[in-house]
């Protein structure tokens, strides 16, 4: 039931509070799930129903955000390339199939719309761009990882490396006075006496 003061809102033209929460309740984020969801919905809509270029096209974009979407959180909340992946997953990629889903096939791919392109020539070029531009938010999020591997090697290599002053990876390496192990290519020599070397035998009294 509507309060005194929404009743006189109303009746002012002015929005009740109920209104303005209403105004301030924005969409919920998409989460992984949500994304990988909507990915799979594309894939139902175009199961059977467009051409083998279409598929192609649609698959490789799905396949890159695929890809992308547990990576996410390494471009940062709020980052723009994290709201195209997400964009593209429930919106560009959904409403791009479903306008054409809705034309007769034969009208899509003859008849010319734009620039002499058909329907079907405008919505390759539609996935190609977004194709290419996932492409690219794809690379950018591994070449993060590969430039923190790569800086990791460099850290190894001062650490542990030849010119390194200190530390060192080489367990095999004997420690300074010490005696180095037999070699077991070469067989041992005759065991001296316990009581010292032999002097012969004893000589005869004059």
């Amino acid at each position: 039931m509507a309060s005194l003061g929404d009743l006189i809102a109303r009746l002012l033209g002015r929005g009740g509070r109920s209104q303005e929460r209403e105004r301030l309740q924005l969409p919920a984020v998409p989460t992984s799930a949500d994304l990988l969801q909507s990915l799979t919905r594309v894939e139902e809509m175009v199961a059977g129903t467009v051409p083998a270029m279409v598929t192609f096209r649609v698959d490789r974009v799905v396949a890159t955000v695929r890809e992308t979407v547990p990576r996410l959180s390494a471009l940062g909340a709020g980052s723009p390339r994290a709201h195209s992946v997400m964009a593209t997953a429930t919106n560009y990629l959904p409403e791009a199939i479903g306008a054409y889903l809705r034309l007769p096939r034969s009208w899509a791919d003859s008849r010319p719309v734009e620039g002499g392109r058909t329907s079907l020539m405008v919505l390759c070029d539609q996935l190609d761009l977004l194709a290419d531009t996932m492409d690219e938010v794809l690379d950018a999020v591994c070449r993060g990882d590969a430039d923190a591997l790569v800086a990791h090697g460099r850290f190894l290599a001062e650490k542990f490396g030849p010119a390194a002053s200190g530390g060192g990876l080489d367990l095999g390496a004997i420690p300074p006075g010490s005696a180095a192990p037999p070699d077991p290519s070469i067989p041992p020599g005759p065991a001296a006496s316990e009581h010292g070397p032999s002097s012969g035998p004893p000589g005869r009294g004059a």
